[in-house]
């Protein structure tokens, strides 16, 4: 029986944050670590040579996403574009990641569109990116980098499920070619346009097939999403030109304005209303998108630091700070929110980039894309988009996470479900809240009966016990404890070791206490207490026993 209270402590009951060691060149096994060599700064030109191709490369994946997620974030195309720009060239120049690319992102989508439905007006959202710019900033400056670290991983997967879950929901009447919505089943239906579900079905049959052989999917300078957008543009042309009825009506086609002087290309920008300062409104979702925006990020940076093959580190410190500015820079100009893309950042790697001059690239690149042929982007049908869409919408919410998750255990599959089902009918900081509240339960009732529960019958037949206490003893093992000192039986020896343990709250040392003095008296219970110390507030105090007992216990 004795040798339950000697297995360790379950590491998902521990509350204290992780404290990561800062000492350098060491190893924990005493083998010294090999260091690789500080590389050679690279002189411009040879930088520029080496990267052009993969800046080539998520140029030609980011286009088509730049468009569909200003399509899903019901915002004009264009603002897709500028973000995508501003995440380039502003972000990439200021970040100290090599492989990450930044842009708008499908996860904001939702929030977005959510956002300029209940204001009305785009230009009194852009203050809301504003507001999170400066939120990011902040976060940068008071050293929050950690912050994904406290968020539970079903909690996360289950906001991007539940984003995916909206993003198929918000797309699927773009792909029809309808002006109804899933609201009105009935009146979606009755207004499907041929044309434009001919278009979606194969462009996603290409996405989907692209995906499938390995010969097309490792033409890196050839992404599945934009020949599907060709293929939409040209069928389209082909409909028009034959006079078909599958034609696809300009009011779903992509709307860019299309300048014919500098000064017509500087009148495109949409510029905050800064009346929306005033609104309590924009504040709630400048604050949402900063949560959110920080987080997918730093999940992304993350990511993006195992794809580097140079295996360098980023200050996530000064990415907050560099997707801040960015941020600022995307509002004031009329671009949607940016964060961290695990897509981009993945294409930029695998195309080979070496330097964070790839995403400047790729950024100078939609700048040029946008000024010198919009009329080209201006063919391309919605349903195209929808279609690029509704496949990122299914990869972040596949069944194949709901199982994975599901076989992790009914814990970590009730935070996910939980986290999705809330975003999807409330909103996203409130299924993120609801998805963090539950976790919390099941961590403090984790801590309240699994480290040291034992029943009374489990105790009916042991005369000796020994209670190894953990490393840390918090308030919340308290119930656990109690309830097992209750059940030991009259005439039991029962040892107490605190020789592990660094903090024992002043609740447990009161109970320990109160249980040798009185409770074991009364009860004929031998009590032997080792290795407590008299302060574990404070290091370097004396370590004799802070419990006092008053009969025949040993310290």
């Amino acid at each position: 029986m004795s040798d339950f209270f000697r297995r360790p402590f379950p590491p998902e009951t521990l509350l204290h944050p992780y404290k990561k060691h800062t000492h350098k060149h060491t190893h924990t096994s005493g083998v010294p670590l090999t260091m690789k060599p500080q590389q050679k700064k690279q002189p411009l030109g040879s930088l520029f040579k080496s990267n052009f191709a993969s800046g080539l490369v998520v140029f030609l994946v980011a286009l088509p996403l730049c468009l569909g997620i200003a399509l899903a974030s019901g915002a004009p195309p264009l603002s897709g574009v500028l973000a995508g720009i501003v995440g380039g060239i502003v972000i990439g120049s200021l970040s100290t990641s090599h492989i990450s690319v930044s842009g708008p992102a499908a996860g904001l989508a939702a929030i977005i569109l959510a956002a300029i439905t209940e204001l009305g007006s785009f230009e009194l959202f852009l203050c809301a990116g504003l507001i999170a710019g400066a939120i990011q900033l902040l976060l940068g400056f008071i050293r929050a980098g950690s912050l994904a670290e406290y968020i539970p991983v079903s909690v996360i997967e289950g906001m991007l499920a539940g984003i995916g879950v909206i993003i198929i929901m918000k797309q699927i009447p773009f792909a029809l070619g309808s002006n109804g919505s899933l609201a009105d089943p009935a009146a979606l239906f009755a207004d499907i346009h041929a044309g434009s579900l001919l278009v979606a079905g194969v462009s996603m049959a290409i996405l989907i097939v692209w995906d499938k052989i390995p010969a097309l999917k490792n033409i890196k300078a050839l992404p599945a999403a934009l020949v599907a957008v060709g293929a939409g543009i040209l069928m389209n042309q082909w409909f028009v030109a034959s006079g078909s009825s599958l034609a696809i009506p300009a009011g779903q086609l992509v709307q860019l304005p299309v300048p014919d002087t500098w000064r017509e290309a500087a009148a495109m920008l949409t510029l905050p209303n800064f009346s929306g300062f005033g609104n309590s409104y924009v504040w709630m979702t400048g604050i949402t998108i900063a949560i959110v925006a920080s987080i997918e990020t730093l999940l992304c940076i993350e990511a993006a630091d195992r794809l580097d093959t140079h295996r360098r580190i980023t200050d996530t410190n000064r990415e907050l700070r560099a997707q801040g500015a960015g941020n600022i820079v995307s509002s004031l100009i009329g671009g949607l929110p940016i964060t961290s893309v695990v897509v981009r950042s993945s294409a930029n790697a695998n195309a080979g980039a070496t330097h964070k001059l790839s995403a400047v690239i790729h950024g100078v690149l939609l700048l040029v894309c946008v000024l010198a042929i919009p009329f080209i982007l201006n063919m391309i049908p919605l349903s195209t988009l929808a279609a690029v869409l509704l496949l990122v919408g299914y990869k972040l919410a596949k069944p194949t996470t709901l199982l994975h998750f599901w076989h992790k255990g009914l814990y970590q599959f009730i935070s996910f479900a939980a986290t999705l089902a809330a975003v999807v009918a409330l909103d996203l900081l409130k299924g993120v809240g609801i998805g963090l509240a539950i976790s919390i339960i099941f961590i403090l009732q984790g801590n309240m009966k699994r480290a040291y529960y034992l029943s009374r019958e489990e105790l009916a037949e042991a005369d000796e016990i020994s209670l190894e206490l953990a490393e840390e003893v918090s308030f919340l093992n308290k119930a656990a404890i109690k309830k097992t000192l209750k059940n030991i039986r009259p005439g039991s020896k029962v040892t107490i070791n605190a020789e592990r343990s660094s903090y024992i709250a002043g609740d447990v040392l009161e109970l320990i206490e109160d249980f040798a003095n009185v409770f074991a008296k009364e009860n004929d219970i031998d009590v032997v207490l080792k290795g407590f110390k008299s302060d574990y507030d404070h290091e370097g105090r004396d370590h004799h026993s802070h419990v006092r007992v008053g009969h025949s216990a040993s310290i």
